[in-house]
């Protein structure tokens, strides 16, 4: 969509990000869109818009009124957009903290399964990898780790391994790869 002759939005369903330079740039935009949603006739709701400053040096709790029609959108310090945690100081350790939580809730869903003993060590690592990491890990792409966070989430995997194959793993050759907890 083109608002103001730029082509700065993020548009998923019926979710609408605009990004800015700066804050006018986001209150013109702002204005911009209204009006074309307008003229086909859709309305933006100010109690369902909130707007989320990122600086590079927080301008220490500095608050913008930005509005739509004659309604102020709420601020917020951070919001949930496609299964992502995004945060005022574009910090990912919420992010992670709370895939670690899912990860643990999906563990947990398939405990009895990962604690039988009649499934092979092997079929317990690829359960591991599909259902228990692949939801730790979602999005894990765009992540910048610095090593403290690099080393939580291998903590967490041991963890998760150590729950399964008790306090003492050996190797395991999944596809003819060896895997083993890394410490």
């Amino acid at each position: 969509m083109k608002v103001n002759g730029t082509h700065q939005l993020l548009v998923y369903a019926d979710d609408i990000n605009m990004l800015g330079g700066s804050v006018h740039t986001v209150k013109k935009k702002t204005g911009g869109l209204v009006v074309a949603s307008k003229e086909i006739g859709i309305e933006a709701y100010a109690d369902k818009t909130k707007y989320l400053d990122m600086f590079r040096v927080q301008n220490a709790g500095r608050s913008h009124n930005i509005k739509t029609d004659n309604n102020s959108c709420k601020r917020v310090l951070q919001f949930k957009y496609l299964g992502t945690t995004v945060t005022n100081h574009n910090s990912i350790q919420e992010e992670i903290k709370s895939r670690m939580m899912s990860g643990n809730a999906c563990y947990h869903s398939v405990q009895n399964i990962m604690s039988s003993s009649l499934l092979f060590k092997s079929m317990k690592i690829k359960v591991c990898r599909t259902e228990i990491f692949s939801v730790v890990l979602y999005g894990c792409e765009t992540w910048s780790l610095t090593l403290r966070k690099e080393r939580r989430l291998r903590v967490f995997e041991n963890r998760v391994l150590r729950r399964i194959f008790g306090s003492r793993m050996d190797d395991v050759k999944v596809n003819g790869e060896n895997y083993t907890m890394k410490s």
